[in-house]
């Protein structure tokens, strides 16, 4: 089975209105506050499956938890910003393990540190 890109603008409006429960106009109402960016097409707006997501997260944030607009935008700048220092915090772990892989090879094969 092929692997599914969550990134991949494949839903009009209509079906995310029903996948998110939420009405067209609030979903465009964030797409005019920068909340989300849809693919465009023409005059068409094209959602993936990370954009449904964004909405429902949105809706969690504004309805379950009573933040407001700005917090949201807020809360949602913090955790992509918290999304890319774990990406980087990831990067150097492996980095960490490579080098330490290369140290005790080299260390197996005899070499020595000053």
């Amino acid at each position: 089975m092929a692997t599914h890109d969550s990134t991949e603008p494949v839903y009009m409006i209509g079906v995310v209105v029903n996948l998110t429960k939420m009405h067209a106009q609030t979903i465009r109402l964030y797409e005019k506050l920068g909340l989300i960016k849809p693919y465009r097409r023409n005059k068409n707006r094209l959602y993936s499956e990370a954009d449904v997501q964004r909405l429902r997260q949105i809706r969690r944030l504004t309805q379950d938890m009573g933040v407001n607009l700005a917090g949201v935008e807020v809360i949602l700048d913090l955790l992509a910003k918290l999304e890319r220092v774990q990406e980087e915090r990831d990067a150097l772990a492996r980095r960490v393990e490579e080098i330490e892989t290369r140290i005790r090879e080299y260390l197996r094969q005899g070499g020595k540190f000053p």
